[in-house]
């Protein structure tokens, strides 16, 4: 199974719109949003793909009631899922995470950091798509990871609107 990876969008509606596509093209079957996309209409974009969204709060999302009406299953993480036979666990900042949600996961997605990582840790896999938003870095990424493969490549997102 191919799932999207992204995080920080922080309302940039351009690159959301941008990630989707990068998405479709790479033949993803589900999107998980490592948090942080600031507004309602950040995660109301994304939702309007045909693609399922998974996803938990980051420490920038101020108005959870309505990024929650929008997405109901939206909690604050980390969330812990079963997709494509992999133990995944969402969560924003890589510190709220214990030992136990570690230990239980093959494979763990984070944000936060707006630093693009993947690596193998004691036979997990451990991937932060870096900001999708481009606010810091300048640079608007995510990433595409294989569950069957065990593996994730980061990729560029071309679109992004400067404000």
């Amino acid at each position: 199974m191919k799932l999207g990876a992204i995080a920080d969008t922080h309302d940039n509606l351009p690159a959301i719109s941008a990630a989707l596509g990068v998405f479709e093209r790479a033949g993803v079957e589900a999107v998980l949003h490592a948090g942080d996309y600031v507004a309602p209409f950040a995660l109301k974009r994304l939702l309007q793909s045909r693609l399922p969204v998974h996803g938990v709060f980051g420490n920038c999302d101020g108005e959870h009631m309505g990024l929650a009406k929008l997405l109901p299953s939206l909690c604050a993480g980390p969330r812990h899922l079963e997709l494509g036979g992999k133990k995944v666990c969402l969560v924003h900042a890589w510190e709220s995470l214990t030992h136990e949600d570690i230990e239980a996961s093959d494979m763990i997605i984070f944000g936060h950091t707006h630093e693009p990582k993947i690596e193998r840790h004691e036979g997990r896999l451990i991937v932060n798509p870096g900001e999708c938003g481009g606010w810091l870095s300048g640079r608007c990424t995510v990433a595409i990871v294989d569950t069957d493969a065990m593996a994730a490549e980061t990729e560029e997102v071309h679109e992004q609107a400067r404000s």
